[in-house]
């Protein structure tokens, strides 16, 4: 199935955005007002038990089928040295994965999650963004229609993650084109780069924005410019999963910067969307701000594979073993709320 056949095609995905469905959340919201606790008490938990409601159209949401999707891609930029380690570590990670050794595999074990890990053409990096587009438009179409097609219609929940060598110096271009600010305001260590390995990232991330600045401001086109295969596939599964009402957990700073261009033109994308946590590198919380995501967590995580968004899914489930398993006032039988 071809999801996003053109760049047209994604751009009326973004117009034709579904919404939650209110009679489902005043449901939900019922309910609440009769669990035996004083209104509110539950603080986020109950916000977060409306919010699936909402997009399950059942005032009872449950979480049965819940997956982490990884998407992995190679980036040409890193050329610039802009990266700790070497390109080859995004496939080596991938293997990783795929035999159940990384943070997210345990993680997600742990949260009650399947792992689905999609590399995208690793053996062929995106171009250097700072002399050209990052993918032509083939690519970037590829990329998107990746992420779409790892969204099943029987999701309750989707996680995405990404694994990819030099992409948080893409996802701060994303950033600083699509809500602006300078480089320096977007750019962090990453993978755990110096000073003057971030000065180097800053000067690149200049450098591709100077090139890029006649490019029209659509998402598509910033995310084929300045983006990756594994961060375009990313905005990809948001997009379809939202066609779908299936909520998605964003985990750290690559994975929200995917969604940066999209909400930039289209602000109610983030609707169906939770942070999970808010990760160390410096950006993110300026990011999360800017999209309008509370963060269910803040413990100085920035792994990426998607190990925070893992993390939240727990505080998710409690959220609605809570909301479905209390018991009513009246079912147990207190007096003075029914």
């Amino acid at each position: 199935m071809r999801y996003f056949a053109s760049p047209g095609a994604f751009d009326m995905a973004l117009r034709t955005l579904p919404e939650a469905q209110p009679a489902s959340i005043a449901a939900a919201a019922e309910r609440q007002a009769h669990l035996t606790k004083p209104a509110g008490s539950l603080g986020r938990l109950e916000e977060i038990a409306l919010f699936f409601a909402g997009w399950q159209g059942t005032p009872r949401p449950l979480i049965d089928h819940a997956r982490a999707v990884i998407f992995a891609g190679n980036h040409g930029v890193t050329v610039h040295g802009v990266s700790a380690f070497p390109a080859s570590v995004t496939a080596a990670m991938v293997d990783n994965f795929r035999n159940g050794g990384g943070a997210i595999n345990a993680l997600a074990q742990a949260a009650g999650m399947d792992v689905d890990i999609v590399a995208l053409d690793l053996d062929r990096p995106t171009a250097d963004f700072t002399v050209d587009a990052a993918m032509d438009e083939a690519d970037c179409l590829a990329a998107l229609q990746a992420g779409a097609a790892a969204v099943d219609t029987g999701l309750h929940l989707l996680i995405v993650g990404e694994m990819g060598i030099g992409n948080s110096t893409a996802a701060s271009a994303l950033c600083a084109r699509s809500l602006g600010g300078s480089a320096a305001d977007w750019v962090g260590p990453g993978t755990g780069m110096d000073q003057a390995g971030i000065d180097r990232k800053i000067a690149v991330v200049n450098r591709a924005l100077t090139h890029h600045t006649d490019a029209a401001h659509t998402p598509f086109e910033t995310l084929r410019r300045l983006g990756g295969r594994e961060i375009a596939a990313i905005a990809g599964a948001v997009v379809q999963a939202r066609h779908l009402s299936i909520p998605v957990v964003l985990d750290g700073f690559i994975s929200c910067a995917a969604v940066a261009p999209l909400a930039a033109s289209f602000p109610a994308i983030t609707d169906h969307l939770i942070a999970g946590h808010m990760s160390a590198e410096p950006g993110h919380r300026r990011l999360l701000e800017r999209l309008g995501l509370p963060p269910l967590l803040s413990l100085d995580m920035r792994l990426g594979e998607g190990s925070g968004a893992a993390l939240a899914v727990g505080i998710i489930r409690g959220a609605l073993a809570a909301h479905n398993g209390m018991a009513t006032f009246a079912e147990a039988g207190v007096a003075g709320r029914e």
